[in-house]
């Protein structure tokens, strides 16, 4: 998602305010996001770039990523990394290549729009013999336009105060008169068709390809005692203030809110919905497709995906970093095995070829 990266440096911050990581924890998370890195060092063989672009969404991401991508790169290396704010919305991306006017290398974008991107030819196939594909997760990681580098979920949040236990999978989530009070869903259907149609009885490992009519009808038993969030941080402050009793929230934010409240608000693992973190390259990106695969494959580095872990919440889509998370981390680890095997991978391919069609209908019925 493409606002994803700009909110987990948000929750690193906060988390560093409160006093929960140091300053060197914060750091080395940031430096284990999309940055510099040894990893594939000899597979690249283009002509060294002058420098390398990659493109967020502004805000605090900004300096993030310059502390954590630029400088270690050009130490590593000797090439200068660029952080540009312009957001690299696909409309942007598609405008590049199209003008053939490309600036940026590595773009945050979202796993759904890779497909849209790749499929019309504005961006780079990702070179599995560069990024090594023994450290990405195959289902939902190893895209054929997109790699994801971490994975977070959509997750049941709840208030212990209020509902105890709280609800234990989608269907309880949906019985308002068990589990009394507000709620609150992200604003998209990413996560909520799923979580309806599990609500409404379908296994988990038999969601895709998706239900429409059946998903949006759940929906509707629900939608007026929903509040729909548009950012993160307002889905934890729904839940903090009282003002709903449980939530499909962001784990990441899951997280911080636990800590925040002492334990009052909860989160479970028990049907979420992984997502996969990505990174795409736009087509013949100025600094060389083999460059900026280079990059994407620094990414995945065990030690850095558990430093990453450490300071945002985010979990290692590198298999062989399990093994190096901390005890007192695993429960918190969205991606470790098992907590992976409580939950359902987002299958991006299913969005890519359904997004346009089922969005207004989606639209429609949560604004009915």
């Amino acid at each position: 998602m493409q606002d994803f990266w700009s909110d987990a440096a948000k929750v690193a911050q906060a988390r560093l305010a409160a006093g929960r990581i140091d300053r060197r924890t914060l750091l080395a998370g940031l430096a284990a996001l999309p940055a510099a890195g040894l990893a594939g060092q000899a597979h690249a063989q283009g002509a060294r770039p002058r420098e390398i672009v990659l493109a967020n969404w502004g805000g605090d991401a900004v300096r993030a990523m310059n502390d954590a991508f630029a400088k270690p790169f050009t130490a590593d290396h000797g090439v200068k990394v660029v952080v540009d704010s312009g957001g690299p919305s696909l409309a942007k991306i598609r405008a590049q290549v199209e003008a053939r006017n490309v600036v940026w290398d590595v773009c945050d974008s979202g796993a759904g729009t890779s497909f849209t991107l790749g499929r019309g030819g504005f961006a780079e196939e990702m070179d599995y013999a560069i990024i090594d594909t023994g450290k990405v997760l195959p289902e939902g990681f190893r895209l054929p336009y997109c790699t994801g580098i971490a994975g977070y979920s959509s997750v049941i949040a709840w208030d212990r105060k209020k509902l105890g236990e709280g609800p234990q999978n989608w269907a309880e989530f949906w019985d308002i008169r068990r589990f009394p009070g507000r709620r609150t869903m992200r604003k998209s259907m990413n996560a909520v068709l799923e979580a309806a149609l599990m609500a409404d009885g379908v296994a988990p490992d038999k969601l895709y390809p998706l239900d429409v009519d059946r998903a949006l009808e759940k929906v509707k038993q629900i939608r007026r005692e929903v509040i729909w969030w548009d950012s993160a941080a307002q889905s934890q402050d729904l839940l903090r203030s009282g003002e709903v009793t449980a939530g499909s929230i962001w784990s990441t934010r899951a997280r911080l809110v636990q800590e925040d409240t002492k334990g009052q608000i909860d989160y479970r693992w028990n049907q979420g919905i992984v997502h996969a973190a990505v990174w795409v390259v736009p087509k013949n990106p100025p600094a060389g497709r083999e460059w900026a695969m280079r990059l994407v494959d620094s990414t995945i580095v065990p030690a850095r995906q558990v430093a990453l872990l450490k300071a945002l919440g985010t979990g290692p889509a590198n298999p062989a970093a399990a093994s190096l998370v901390p005890p007192e981390l695993k429960a918190h680890n969205p991606m470790d095995p098992d907590n992976l095997k409580l939950q359902v991978v987002a299958d991006e391919p299913w969005y890519a070829d359904n997004y346009l069609a089922v969005l207004n209908r989606f639209n429609d019925v949560i604004t009915g």
